[in-house]
């Protein structure tokens, strides 16, 4: 059987991550691509305005990054508590 503490912790990491990955799709989808989108179009990134370009393809791309992030990061959390698959 699991021991309780252990587990407990493992949820508690997995959930510090969860949080942190959201924290930052939050930043990049909702703060820099609308609270501060004015500013942000005042710099050009290849012709578009960059609070344009958050908005409508960088809170993508960076949405698609913290899958990519989350993965390889709960998978060391995972071998760290030895609950990895085979």
């Amino acid at each position: 059987m699991v021991d309780k503490e252990r587990l407990e912790a493992y949820w508690k990491k997995n959930l510090a991550l969860i949080r942190n990955i959201l924290i930052i799709w939050f930043i990049f989808g909702y703060v820099l691509a609308i609270i501060f989108v004015e500013p942000l179009n005042n710099i050009k990134l290849g012709g578009t305005p960059l609070g344009f370009w958050f908005a409508h393809q960088g809170s993508i791309y960076v949405f698609v990054a913290l899958i990519f992030i989350y993965a390889k990061l709960i998978g060391k959390i995972d071998k760290e508590f030895d609950v990895e698959e085979d």
